[in-house]
């Protein structure tokens, strides 16, 4: 799992890394999935394509990922495989996924506490604070 849950006071924070950034858009919200414990049924699938833009990667990343947490909230369906195009400020989503069965934790919001993508030795990484 190029993901790994931080010890956090309140919320819950999650570190991720990849090799570059449509993938740490795809393994964050795989991670936010795992936080929450969310159980997918097997049919039927649904696709969903969301697009969004914003003044930066870090916004572009929150907008991507509270929109998961919308079709959670509102639409009891999950999305586990992303095909993610970023172009300069703009993000196009293509997510495949299936209606909700179970949910361990609600998270509430994604936060832009301390959100700052970074290059690193592996790529990129980024600690994202959920709000629960």
């Amino acid at each position: 799992m190029p993901f790994l849950e931080l010890p956090h006071t309140a919320d819950k924070c999650l570190l991720v890394w990849s090799t570059d950034l449509p993938s740490l858009f795809s393994e964050a919200a795989r991670g936010m999935n795992y936080l929450a414990g969310i159980k997918l049924a097997s049919q039927p699938v649904k696709q969903q394509v969301f697009k969004s833009t914003a003044h930066d990667s870090e916004s572009l990343l929150v907008s991507f990922l509270s929109n998961l947490i919308y079709y959670m909230e509102n639409e009891r369906v999950g999305y586990d495989a992303f095909s993610i195009q970023l172009e300069t400020n703009q993000i196009t989503a293509s997510m495949t996924g299936a209606s909700l069965i179970s949910v361990n934790m609600a998270i509430k919001a994604v936060t832009f506490h301390n959100l700052q993508i970074k290059k690193s030795a592996l790529g990129f990484e980024v600690e994202i604070v959920f709000d629960v």
